[in-house]
């Protein structure tokens, strides 16, 4: 059976909290990248999945 309606994650949101381990672990692993050049194009472009993806030269 599938997940329940409305059932959400933090894959859904569209913001990155750099303070959460598991979310800089699963896009870590996902663009290929360290969490160190995850948390500078944070710091540089904003919390933005998309921004950070553009950052970093991946797509989300």
């Amino acid at each position: 059976m599938g997940e329940p309606k409305g059932k959400r994650d933090f894959r859904d949101n569209p913001r990155l909290d750099p303070r959460e381990r598991h979310q800089l672990e699963y896009w870590a692993k996902r663009w290929g990248v360290t969490h160190d050049q995850i948390l500078a194009a944070d710091r540089k472009v904003g919390h933005g999945i998309k921004d950070i993806a553009g950052e970093l030269g991946k797509r989300r």
